[in-house]
């Protein structure tokens, strides 16, 4: 069965966060995510600035679709 729900600190003790090279230097709004160590396959997603606030898991398989969908350019919004 697959666990849900908010994460613990546990689940995120061992999490090996990354962040975009994109949004290190930029100053702005920074997203970290990186996958539980728990073997479950869930990635984490947080904001950076805020490393102790809110923590959104995803399973492997959202993860993944997100991720096709960001390469396929599902989500390049235009600008104004």
């Amino acid at each position: 069965m697959e666990k849900h729900g908010a994460p613990t600190p546990t689940d995120l003790t061992d999490v090996a966060w990354r962040i975009s090279t994109k949004s290190e230097n930029g100053g702005g709004s920074c997203v970290e995510a990186g996958p539980l160590a728990d073997g479950s396959g869930r990635i984490a997603v947080r904001h950076s600035h805020h490393p102790d606030g809110q923590v959104i898991l995803y399973t492997r398989a959202e993860w993944d679709a997100f991720i096709g969908g960001v390469k396929d350019g599902e989500f390049d919004f235009p600008t104004r």
